[in-house]
């Protein structure tokens, strides 16, 4: 059985239909799309040894299929960026779970290598089974804009990385991504790739209803997924 198999199979015996960060992960990576270095952890030293491993600085996410927007969860406490060292680890880890245990939810800490987003532009690439039109995979404008700006472009599933590549290019933000005012182009064949994989992971599993992969960052050294959420069919 295939990892993302198990993955499903666990949530469905779990009663869930949503996956955590972790599992979501997991199926980008069986699909070959890259991911930062994470681990996930269950308590405030496991969580700084993880960081040790990981490599500082890193960053701290709330891990639970009850949370699904967690930048915005407990004021912001939900995705902690640039922690420097083991006591900053264990100390933000502790009141991320002190935080879930007041409201009464289940939680683990995924531990992350931290990216430089001043480094490229955040792109969404997500997926969706519409029920008229089956697998659609769209890409976009991400991070914070994606809800400002609204500029998506859509396509059915499958598709090849030529017509990934012609997606992404009609984007109205497609000039942030071709090298804008000095800026390094990104690697759009990177980024291409990353839509196709998504498209085939909506085809690949019927039991797939939703994919966000916010943001995906894009690099003149490639792509990275930086988040992702996983919805399944009721």
């Amino acid at each position: 059985m295939r990892d993302g198999e198990k993955v499903l199979d666990q949530a469905r015996a779990d009663g869930r239909v949503t996956l955590t960060e972790a599992e979501a992960k997991s199926l980008l990576a069986e699909a070959g799309i890259e991911t930062p270095a994470f681990e996930v952890a269950s308590t405030p030293a496991d969580v700084a040894d993880a960081a040790e491993r990981v490599g500082f600085p890193v960053v701290l996410k709330v891990s639970s299929p009850e949370v699904t927007h967690k930048s915005e969860w407990m004021d912001g406490l939900g995705v902690t960026v640039g922690v420097a060292d083991a006591d900053e680890a264990a100390g933000v880890a502790a009141d991320i779970f002190d935080a879930a245990e007041d409201v009464g939810i289940d939680a683990d800490v995924l531990v992350e290598a931290a990216a430089n987003v001043d480094a490229g532009t955040e792109v969404i690439v997500g997926g969706l089974r519409d029920p008229s039109f089956g697998p659609v995979v769209l890409t976009g404008l991400g991070g914070v804009f994606t809800e400002i700006f609204e500029d998506t472009t859509h396509r059915l599933a499958p598709i090849a990385d030529e017509t990934a590549l012609a997606a992404i290019r009609e984007l109205k933000s497609a000039p942030l991504l071709e090298g804008y005012r000095g800026t390094e182009r990104a690697d759009l064949d990177a980024l291409a790739s990353v839509v196709r994989r998504v498209g085939d992971l909506l085809v690949e599993y019927d039991e797939i209803a939703e994919i966000d992969v916010n943001p995906v960052l894009a690099t003149a050294d490639g792509a990275l997924a930086l988040d992702a959420l996983v919805v399944l069919e009721e």
